[in-house]
């Protein structure tokens, strides 16, 4: 166990972590528009409440890390935390985003519920102890060049600045080029810092730049990975889902349709409930 950090903690109306309901953050990769999110969003709610989990709404309002100049990146800072604004206050649901400078935290700590630390930024001391500073539970992406105990680091960090309330997100790790594994074993060393794991399941099938001028992916892979994680215990499930992937601004190619989500969140959280029993 790392000092200072909390095993379970609240985000908005439920807890996440240890002894807590395995959790959902789920959503777009990128706001493509207000229209969009929101009617996503909507979508999201229902299918969360039918299968009875908590769940935390997630979209970028810029995709700062993307392979091209020529990459859609979102709205940027100031419209995009005013469309996430309006999806927590419309739908009634806590919002995460990524923020990739320290200057964006205190706009961003405003209107989030949860504020994201990129895999790429991991490192990048700076950004993790604005985040920290903010009040506001940080949800770190483990790089994928890091190895699962270098998330100690991270963790001091965070602690360093105030914060206990950090989630670990478990994305694959680099294997060669244009690709990436998933070391399960990783969610059971991440665990035992305390601080609450999260498997991102869309992630980690993507091919970093696979596609030349932006990353490719592998969907089909991601509900083989969402139970695996389930199996081994992850306390909560990250997973990025558009209405029609082909047609996504960002990471379409490893994005989940969103009608298959309710099949996937079943199959997760049956095992889940045999994990935990």
């Amino acid at each position: 166990m790392f000092d200072g950090i909390q095993q379970s903690f609240s985000v908005s109306s439920f807890r996440v972590g240890r002894g807590a309901p395995l959790f959902l953050i789920a959503g777009p990769c990128v706001i493509e528009s207000e229209e969009h999110c929101t009617k996503l969003a909507k979508q999201l709610k229902e299918i969360a409440a039918s299968v009875g989990i908590n769940w935390i709404f997630k979209a970028s309002f810029d995709k700062a890390n993307r392979t091209s100049i020529r990459s859609f990146r979102g709205p940027g800072l100031a419209q995009g935390l005013k469309i996430l604004a309006g999806v927590k206050r419309e739908v009634g649901v806590p919002v995460l985003s990524d923020v990739h400078q320290p200057d964006q935290v205190d706009s961003a700590a405003q209107v989030l519920d949860v504020i994201q630390i990129p895999a790429f930024l991991c490192r990048q001391t700076d950004l993790i102890v604005a985040a920290a500073g903010s009040g506001r539970p940080l949800n770190v992406k483990k790089g994928q060049f890091l190895a699962p105990w270098d998330a100690r680091n991270i963790l001091e960090k965070a602690v360093s600045a105030g914060c206990e309330k950090v989630l670990l997100t478990e994305r694959g790790a680099s294997f060669g080029y244009n690709n990436l594994v998933v070391d399960f074993k990783s969610l059971p060393i991440l665990r035992r810092f305390g601080a609450p794991v999260v498997f991102d399941a869309t992630h980690s099938v993507q091919l970093p730049g696979g596609a030349g001028a932006s990353s490719g992916g592998q969907a089909d892979f991601i509900p083989y990975l969402a139970r695996a994680a389930a199996a081994v215990g992850a306390d909560g499930l990250f997973v990025e889902v558009h209405d029609d992937p082909a047609a996504a601004l960002s990471d379409g190619a490893n994005a989940l349709p969103l009608e298959e989500l309710p099949g996937l969140l079943e199959d997760v959280l049956a095992i889940d409930a045999i994990v935990r029993g």
